[in-house]
């Protein structure tokens, strides 16, 4: 892995663990995996149009982030329930969209050639979700405790809410070239699940979560690079090992 590609991939694994944190705590743990599926539609389109697949990805992610946050406030379900009832069919479409080595790049992430114009935006971009969650963090809290006490805060719950949900978009289409579409969803919940078990407060889970996941990206290239394999598998291997590890864990 180039240096270029190793900042990439620790800037964008700090920001899946800090916005991982807050899924899990909102109870958004399978949200992440379908969520992930829109991109694929939007890559299709992309590719078909001669365009950089990150460009469709992004665009049909925040879409989806936008249309997820509309249907959570006017049916009042789960952000789960309606992320897995409207955009698993996402996955079958964008199948149908791509085909061969793109369909298989789009699932698994494949690490390619790193031009300059993708790191600057890329690094810009998952600094900006970082920026967004240690500046937000404590209104983010009090909408987890309760929304009606967030509101008597002053806070805006509708618009905070839908700016997670697009920061939310935003990491795992950074993720894409690293894990794909499958497996995307899985570096933003597990060092967030793992940090759940073993952090004694909020923002001890915040670090935990980002060192995990940056551990894990780090391993996971390193392993795949040696093995001449893709990145994606080993990234999530390395990730569930830490999770499992956590599980002997005891706290004081």
């Amino acid at each position: 892995m180039t240096p270029e590609a190793l900042l990439l991939s620790v800037v964008v694994a700090v920001a899946a663990g800090l916005i991982g944190s807050f899924a899990v705590m909102r109870r958004m743990s399978l949200a992440a995996d379908p969520l992930s599926h829109v991109a694929l539609p939007g890559i299709g389109v992309a590719l078909a149009l001669h365009l950089h697949p990150l460009v469709g990805a992004i665009a049909m992610l925040f879409f989806g982030a936008l249309l997820v946050w509309a249907l959570e406030e006017q049916s009042r379900l789960a952000t789960e329930t309606v992320i897995g009832v409207v955009f698993t069919a996402a996955l079958a479409v964008g199948s149908v969209m791509t085909s061969g080595e793109d369909l298989i790049a789009a699932l698994f992430g494949s690490v390619g050639a790193l031009g300059w114009p993708e790191l600057v935006f890329g690094v810009v971009a998952a600094s900006a979700v970082i920026v967004f969650v240690l500046t937000q963090r404590n209104r983010l809290i009090v909408m987890l405790v309760s929304s009606d006490i967030a509101r008597t805060a002053g806070i805006n719950v509708r618009r905070l809410n839908l700016l997670y949900l697009q920061m939310f978009a935003l990491t795992i289409a950074l993720g894409l070239r690293y894990l794909g579409v499958l497996l995307m969803g899985a570096l933003i919940i597990i060092p967030a699940a793992t940090a759940r078990r073993v952090a004694v407060n909020i923002q001890g889970m915040l670090v935990i979560a980002s060192m995990c996941a940056v551990v894990a990206t780090v391993s996971g290239s390193w392993l795949a690079a040696r093995l001449h394999r893709e990145t994606g598998p080993f990234i999530v291997v390395v990730a569930a090992s830490g999770f499992l590890l956590s599980l002997a864990w005891r706290r004081p």
